[in-house]
């Protein structure tokens, strides 16, 4: 059943990026989640804390059994965010850890050499980072901004990595993989030319990422000081967005009331009628560079000797159904 859940609310004094921080090594799954998020995840996720170890050993299995050489992690806490993100339902779980992989090695000029100091230009742009307070429900807001980004700097695809890298370490967090996050776009000051280079082709692959290959759970997408071409925008990609995720889309233009609704002012900057002081980028980036280490070791970059390829490929909107033959490069 999903839902908001009755757990106690992180205030923005304990709430921060603060408590994000550079992980260890951890060879053996601890649970760092609190009894009330415990219970949001068993309410919300069908996450029984008695049985999680035996569904992460499920999909371990499936995985061995069914995709031999897919070269995935198989680590407890690895596996965890595919089956939280959809719902401890072991065959979409797997679904989600394949399509992870394949859009990954589908799209090399975003993750090849994906690491947070191979992106300084785009994350010192501001195009993205993350606030300083979690959200009412415990959720980190990821803001991204177009108008931050100079085309003749650094091409588009820098700020894909910049987000996606964005994400990947939000979800290394237990409390994100069951709260999950939301999203603030202020498109203020973006020029047709500039919208020109988010056409059709980086939007479906985006949103296939993030609704199919990705485990992370989007809350809410709030658009402010959208242009008027943004309809337009929006038009393109709404076809490929699935029903539950576009009724999370919330249009707010230049009314910061209406975006308060959604976003209390405690949590925002004053650029956004907030009382949390100025929008400040510095902390979000020096946390993703300090964190090098963990991409590295994860073995982020593209390039092994091993590829695969999809086959048996069915368009269901933007959902990708793969499966995976070996190819020996």
């Amino acid at each position: 059943m999903s839902g908001n859940g009755d757990g106690t609310i992180p205030s923005p004094s304990v709430g921060s990026l603060s408590e994000i921080e550079v992980l260890p090594d951890q060879p053996k799954y601890v649970c760092s989640l609190s009894a009330e998020l415990v219970a949001k995840a068993r309410e919300e996720l069908q996450e029984k804390p008695e049985w999680r170890l035996r569904d992460v050993q499920a999909l371990r299995d499936m995985v061995c059994k069914d995709y031999p050489n897919l070269g995935t992690c198989l680590d407890d806490a690895f596996l965890l965010r595919f089956l939280r993100a959809r719902k401890f339902d072991y065959d979409r779980a797997l679904q989600l850890l394949v399509n992870y992989h394949c859009c990954r090695r589908s799209w090399p000029e975003v993750f090849t050499n994906l690491k947070p100091s191979a992106i300084k230009p785009a994350l010192e742009s501001g195009f993205v980072t993350v606030l300083s307070h979690l959200d009412t429900e415990g959720r980190h807001v990821v803001c991204i901004r177009p108008d931050r980004w100079i085309p003749s700097n650094y091409p588009i695809t820098e700020n894909i990595r910049a987000i996606y890298l964005t994400l990947e370490k939000l979800i290394q967090s237990e409390e994100t993989q069951v709260n999950g996050i939301v999203i603030l776009a202020d498109y203020k000051g973006v020029s047709l030319s500039k919208a020109s280079h988010f056409g059709p082709f980086i939007g479906k692959k985006v949103i296939g990422i993030l609704q199919d290959g990705f485990p992370i759970r989007i809350k809410a997408v709030n658009i402010i000081n959208e242009p008027r071409i943004f309809k337009g925008i929006f038009a393109i990609i709404k076809p490929f967005l699935k029903e539950k995720i576009a009724n999370r889309f919330f249009l707010h233009g230049s009314d910061l009331s209406s975006l308060h609704h959604n976003l209390p002012p405690w949590i925002l900057p004053e650029e956004y009628g907030g009382t949390a002081g100025k929008l400040d980028i510095s902390a979000w980036n020096e946390l993703l560079l300090a964190s090098e280490d963990d991409f590295l070791r994860d073995g982020w970059s593209l390039g092994s000797k091993k590829r695969y390829r999809p086959f048996g490929f069915q368009q269901r909107g933007t959902s990708c159904f793969y499966a995976f033959r070996e190819i020996i490069v």
